[in-house]
């Protein structure tokens, strides 16, 4: 049994998630400590509280919103920035932390300080996060303007932490990799058990996911479809028309996944790679400023398998279009490389020191989803 110390960023569900799917898996053979700030924290110290695995504050970097709720690179990168120029202080704090815990492993989603505090004290540290995409691949695929947003953030990626004994990047597309990466593991999207274990079926309702971004306009839009919605992100409100509004229950939001006809969300890669796992197509409107689901929507457009809008261009013929190809969208899914499980604990058990790794067991894929009557 190895100590391991897991490292989660705050910033959205999607690292939580991530984490706590591989923590599922490594829990009954090795001791964890989870560190995150944030919203990560919060997460996880709900899935985590009263039980054997410790969850941990850390400092965290938060995204910056403008007042029509576009998040803004160059803040949002100048707090980066600024965290890493305060860090010395907090790596030093955490260095005599691992003096006294003996971790044997650190594994990290995208959070700069425990591997850097892992570096200076000789443990290895492992990088599983789908944002070093934006570092090894090869990615002139995109439009030139994605393309320089994905090297500056290459840059602030390199900013959080360097030296990783391993980097495995989670994401539901492939793009190849740069000639000096092609040691870089790239697994599919971190699939959690209440989605591996679904049943998919093809139910008549839409599920929506949104957050603070979804405009009046947005929601007429959905609305108009003539499909009942159950959108999750903006909180319990009254249903309107055919919208139905719930607060966050994740059983009751993978129950609603497994049966809908589709998603409906912003382009973020841990959701849109869980719908199409479960054949579901994916109409994706990308957060506004938020480059990356662009990059996101990009490669999903190209895979055939859904459609990508900008939010301020959302039309009722936007979703009406997307559901009258819906055939056309769900025949392109391809799910093959999609559950990266397996990958990944492969990858995080070459890096536990030896005699202290179990083998990892092998992940089942459900059958395709049936079409309800």
């Amino acid at each position: 049994m190895a100590k391991l110390f897991y490292s989660v960023s705050g910033e959205g569900r999607g690292h939580a998630t991530r984490a706590a799917t591989m923590i599922e898996e490594l829990r009954n053979d090795h001791e964890i400590v989870v560190y995150a700030p944030d919203l990560g924290y919060e997460l996880l110290r709900t899935i985590y509280g009263g039980s054997e695995i410790e969850v941990r504050r850390v400092p965290g970097v938060p995204h910056v919103y403008t007042r029509c709720n576009r998040m803004a690179p160059m803040r949002t990168g100048w707090n980066i920035l600024k965290s890493y120029m305060r860090s010395p202080i907090t790596v030093r704090r955490f260095e005599k932390h691992f003096e006294r815990a003996a971790p044997d492993l650190v594994i990290t989603d995208f959070e700069p300080v425990l591997p850097r505090a892992a570096k200076r004290c000789g443990v290895p540290f492992v990088s599983l996060t789908h944002q070093h995409f934006l570092k090894v691949s090869d990615l002139s695929a995109l439009p030139a303007s994605l393309q320089r947003y994905a090297w500056l953030c290459s840059k602030l990626v390199d900013l959080c932490y360097q030296g990783q004994a391993d980097t495995i990047v989670s994401s539901f597309y492939f793009p190849p990799l740069k000639p000096r990466w092609r040691d870089v593991t790239q697994v599919g999207v971190l699939l959690r058990p209440e989605i591996l274990n679904a049943r998919p079926e093809v139910g008549d309702h839409l599920v929506v996911y949104l957050r603070r971004f979804a405009s009046p306009e947005v929601m007429h839009a959905i609305e108009v479809s003539g499909r009942e919605a159950h959108v999750y992100g903006l909180g319990a409100q009254p249903s309107r028309g055919r919208l139905r509004f719930h607060a966050v229950d994740p059983d009751r939001f993978v129950e609603h996944l497994a049966t809908c006809k589709a998603l409906v969300s912003t382009a973020g890669n841990q959701l849109v790679g869980e719908a199409l796992y479960l054949g579901k197509p994916v109409l994706a409107f990308p957060e506004p400023g938020q480059k990356e689901q662009y990059i996101n929507g990009h490669y999903l457009q190209a895979s055939g398998a859904g459609s990508v809008c900008e939010m301020d261009q959302v039309m009722p013929a936007t979703v009406l279009n997307f559901l009258k190809n819906w055939e056309a969208f769900r025949s392109k899914i391809d799910r093959s490389r999609l559950c990266g499980n397996q990958a990944a604990l492969n990858a995080i058990r070459r890096n536990i020191p030896q005699g202290l790794s179990m083998p990892a067991p092998a992940i089942s894929i459900p059958p395709r989803e049936r079409v309800a009557a």
